[in-house]
């Protein structure tokens, strides 16, 4: 099976998971904790070098407050986890905004964690127009620039577009899409997605 270098995770579906299993919306955020990190455990036993977690974006940052705490102390909550394993953990996103934690400034430089290994990067309050530079009076640059390219993006939820995720390092990507929320993550759902992206033609263009 061939494997990719670099998969990107759109975690979605949380707050409709929520309801349809009797929580409010906010709740949905803090159920999808640890199948990210055993997703993690997954990639680092497959021998995947790089993933990117969509953790939320400036866009997301308009929703209620009491999901926007949520989905913030989640996040937070998450890349503290991250950072105890073996990993070169990068936090990404507007943090010159208030809505971006501080408690993950430490980490918007890419720092080795215990024994290092996979290059771990975390959007946190991210959108394509900050990480290109939009509106800034500057010459073009790339905010991500120490992400590299995306070669499988994998989005649970149902939903089937990108919400603006990495578009730069996406151009080449393969899609794969999968129906159930993010909170009933399985190891299939990887697997089934690895399998499918094995037998992709990867051009490149070429």
């Amino acid at each position: 099976m061939r494997i990719p270098k670099h998969i990107g995770i759109i975690p979605d579906g949380n707050r409709r998971w929520a309801v349809a299993n009797g929580y409010t919306k906010k709740d949905g955020y803090e159920k999808g904790l640890l199948p990210g990190l055993e997703l993690f455990k997954i990639c680092q036993e497959l021998g995947i070098k790089e993933i990117t977690y969509y953790g939320f974006t400036a866009d997301n940052a308009k929703r209620p407050k009491e999901q926007r705490l949520a989905f913030t102390k989640a996040c937070v909550e998450a890349v503290s986890m991250l950072s105890k394993e073996n990993a070169e953990l990068l936090v990404l996103g507007n943090r010159k905004s208030p809505v971006f934690p501080q408690e993950l400034t430490p980490y918007t430089e890419r720092k080795t964690m215990n024994k290092g290994g996979i290059k771990i990067n975390f959007l946190v309050n991210y959108s394509w127009e900050w990480d290109l530079g939009i509106n800034e009076k500057m010459p073009f640059h790339l905010n991500s620039e120490d992400v590299s390219r995306v070669d499988l993006v994998i989005r649970w939820g149902g939903r089937k577009r990108l919400s603006g995720f990495l578009p730069i390092q996406t151009v080449y990507s393969d899609f794969y899409f999968i129906d159930e929320y993010w909170p009933d993550f399985k190891r299939e759902h990887i697997l089934k997605a690895l399998e499918w992206y094995s037998h992709q033609d990867i051009t490149l263009g070429g």
